[in-house]
């Protein structure tokens, strides 16, 4: 099989063995959908048993003769999983698992190509639509400050911004667009936007909300009424920005670190609205064309916006879910409707930026994931925050059902119900 990669690529890997203690304020530091499903839609509609290393097998053999057939440990089952989507052919993957406040970190392949150094567990990278929770934590404490309701329509807040090819603003509820069952379609999937994107041609572009949301409505008709069934579609939460500095006057960025990122301390996310480059201890970005795979950090953060442009760690997100479920963020009734949730299929319902999820094991657990060029994540966590497991790739290019997306998918969700 042809490597797409080059040949030679590092396949460094290794678990923290020294447990770190995670900062509560978020010093140094989103996925998804049980294995035996179909991934989750990614970020567009139409682009959209691990084993341990032999020499880990002989170790804990030796070590225990009777245990030969105890289940791995968690990050060891994680760890299994980031070597195998090394081998599958990402450049990197790390990945975390935590208990209370004790962490461990794993990592496999390289953080960059071109200088061929380790893919770093504490590294920042682009975090896709894990975006989505932060912008629906924004509009439910406005809602807990009655500045708003999520039941008051979206022609309320944005007159004349859904108005036209059938849809209409004025029957659409922004509760709707942060459980996407608005009916609205995804702008991503229109080619004059993921054609530009996927060939990262022009990183600046400057491309106004109201101008991608224009675009998915003139995709096609509308095929469902609001509110009667799930359809994911970013454009709900490009939407659900521009609601934002509507009501507040700021940009959607803004009231995220304002309200989130300078609270919770979550020193290593940001949330850029025009700059396309990453700056400091960052995963580079890879997509593949053909045979062929480019850089692709530098890339437009204005065609996901609201919908998915921030950047964080796997230490930050792990805080920022933490504090979200628990209600160090939410009042108990916007903590409530969070959690209310629409269906989508038989053991996946989706709430405000979030899903839940019964895993192959019987456990339950919320998340979501995050995919834009060059980068895939998720996070699993449970209800009480006590649980959590994440994992990051640092190559996406906007196609679901990779087999990298799969084993480092189920090692994540292994190591969580190994928890």
């Amino acid at each position: 099989m042809l490597d797409v990669f080059g040949t030679g690529i590092a396949r460094d890997a290794g678990i923290a063995r020294d447990t770190e203690k995670a900062d509560a304020g978020g010093a140094a530091r989103r996925p998804l959908r049980p294995h035996k499903r179909g991934r989750r839609p990614l970020l567009t509609a139409g682009l959209t048993c691990l084993l341990l290393t032999a020499a880990a097998v002989q170790a804990n053999a030796a070590a225990r003769p009777s245990e030969s057939t105890a289940t791995p440990a968690p990050a060891d089952i994680l760890q299994a999983g980031a070597q195998q989507g090394v081998a599958d052919g990402y450049p990197g993957v790390i990945g975390m698992v935590r208990q209370g406040d004790t962490a461990q970190y794993v990592h496999a392949g390289v953080g960059d190509r071109a200088t061929r150094v380790p893919a770093d567990p504490k590294a920042t990278f682009r975090i896709g639509s894990n975006t989505k929770a932060f912008i629906s934590t924004v509009l439910l404490q406005l809602e807990g400050e009655q500045r708003l309701s999520l039941d008051d329509t979206v022609a309320r807040w944005l007159p004349g911004a859904v108005a036209a090819n059938g849809y209409d603003g004025s029957e659409i509820t922004i509760r709707q667009l942060l459980n996407h069952t608005s009916g609205l379609p995804d702008y991503l999937s229109a080619l004059q936007i993921n054609g530009p994107y996927f060939l990262n041609t022009n990183p600046r572009e400057v491309l106004p909300p109201q101008t991608l949301v224009d675009v998915g409505l003139g995709l096609h008709a509308p095929t469902s009424a609001p509110g009667e069934k799930f359809g994911y579609s970013n454009t709900n939460y490009v939407l659900a920005g521009m609601v934002i500095k509507a009501v507040t006057g700021a940009e959607p960025a803004a009231e995220v670190r304002r309200r989130i990122i300078e609270p919770l301390g979550l020193r290593d996310t940001t949330f850029p609205t025009a700059d396309p480059a990453l700056y400091g201890n960052y995963l580079h970005g890879y997509v593949i064309r053909a045979i062929l795979i480019s850089d692709a950090t530098v890339s437009n953060v204005q065609v996901t916006g609201s919908a998915g442009a921030m950047v964080s760690t796997m230490d930050d997100l792990a805080t920022f879910s933490r504090a979200l479920l628990t209600g160090k963020l939410l009042a108990p009734a916007q903590l409530a409707e969070l959690k209310t949730t629409v269906p989508v299929n038989a053991d996946v319902s989706y709430g405000l930026g979030l899903e839940h999820m019964r895993l192959d094991c019987g456990k339950w657990a919320w998340g979501h994931n995050g995919a834009v060029l060059g980068y895939f994540s998720e996070w699993l966590t449970s209800e009480d925050g006590s649980e959590q497991v994440l994992h990051a790739n640092n190559e996406f290019h906007l196609l679901g059902g990779t087999q990298g997306q799969a084993h480092t998918g189920k090692a994540m969700t292994d190591a969580f119900c190994a928890l």
